[in-house]
Order: structure tokens, then sequence, then C-alpha cells
């Protein structure tokens, strides 16, 4: 149970801090701020309907994108820990994760296309969730954790819509300095997990190396 409640806590904290809603609601305010609240909180959910489903998606393909392709999860825990450092770095620094791609608004197209891309593919759920969530899915070995890690994306995604629906009043409460302590603290967050991932990997090809001494 407490093992299974551990998972729990660490795909959570994974996953959330990774979508990281703060570095999404200034654009999520900017596409939002001249419509009424009902139909951000539509635009917010579809966003979030569009990423959760693509985690789950790239989650259960996991398995044969790594047979296609000849990865190992080792080798994707590896890459996996530099990402999130670098993004956890950035975020330290007080900059938007380099994963995070500003959306261009097309008036041409439906407004509520841009909830399904790109702010809810790729600025909710990007390189950084798709990575985390496959690398987690790996670690799941009975169908009881595959289901856990399923709560877990399902429980960072609704967060992350109650936080973009009160994103203005966060904002205002927080101020530009409050800012800027929660985007460190993601930070480093973040960057304490990708330690974790990166020796994690590196523990595999390690003794890979030493077998033949032992």
């Amino acid at each position: 149970m407490k093992a299974d409640f551990a998972y729990f806590l660490l795909a959570l904290t994974s996953i959330f801090t990774v979508i990281n809603p703060f570095s999404s609601m200034p654009m999520f305010l900017d596409l939002t701020s001249d419509i009424a609240k009902k139909e951000a909180r539509i635009f917010a959910l579809r966003a979030n309907i569009s990423a959760f489903s693509a985690m789950i998606i790239f989650a259960l393909s996991g398995n044969f994108i790594f047979q296609f392709f000849g990865i190992s999860v080792n080798g994707l825990k590896l890459v996996g820990g530099v990402l999130f450092f670098v993004m956890g770095y950035d975020l330290l620094q007080g900059k938007k994760a380099r994963t995070k791609n500003k959306i261009q608004v097309d008036d041409s197209r439906e407004f509520y296309e841009l909830a399904v891309t790109p702010f809810g593919i790729p600025m909710i759920c990007g390189p950084g969730a798709l990575t985390v969530t496959t690398v987690l899915v790996q670690d799941a070995i009975s169908p009881k954790l595959k289901v856990i890690l399923t709560l877990s994306v399902l429980v960072a995604c609704i967060l992350n819509f109650i936080i973009l629906v009160f994103s203005a009043q966060i904002l205002k409460f927080l101020g530009p300095s409050g800012n800027k302590v929660f985007f460190r603290l993601m930070g480093l967050i973040l960057m304490m997990i990708s330690v974790e991932y990166f020796f994690s990997g590196l523990n595999h090809y390690v003794q890979i190396m030493l077998k033949p001494l032992l």
C-alpha cells in the first residue's frame, strides 16, 4: 500500500511539475481575455482533455515505440533526466521552459481549436510530459500501477484545469514576486526529479560496463 502511494506521489509530482500550469497562465489569460468566463472554462477543459488523452495514448503505445525504434527505458531515463534538468534550471532562473512553444494565434482558425493545439498540445502536454509519462509507465509493472499512473495523470490535469480557471485571481494574489517564487520552487523540484531519473538510467549502464570486471 505504501509503495503504491509512493508511486502515485512520484507520478503526480513529476507530471504536474513538468506540465507547470503557472507558466501557461499568462498565455491562457491572453487568449481568453475577450470571452465570457463560461467560454474560458470550456477552453481550459478542452485543453486539459486533449493533454490527458495525448499522455495516455503515448503511455499505452510506449512499448511499441520502444520496440520499433530499439530504445531502452534506461536510455530514455538518461535523456529525460537531462531534459528535465534543463527545464528545471530555466524555471529556477525565472525563464519559461524551453519546450514550451509560444502560441501564434491565427484569426482564420476556429477559436476552440486552439484549446487542442497548440495550447493543449504542446503548451500543456509538451515533450517533457510525454517523456515522463513514458518513463513512468515502464515502472508500472502491474495493472494496478498502470491504473494509479492513469489516475495521477488525471489528477494533474484536473489541478491544471482548476489553476487555469482561477489564474487571474492566483496571479493577482501572488503578485510578481510570488509568481517568481513559485517558478523557482517548481524548477527546484523538477531538477531533483531529473537527478533521480538520470542516475536510475545510468546505474544500468554502469552495471553493464562493470560486469566483465567482476
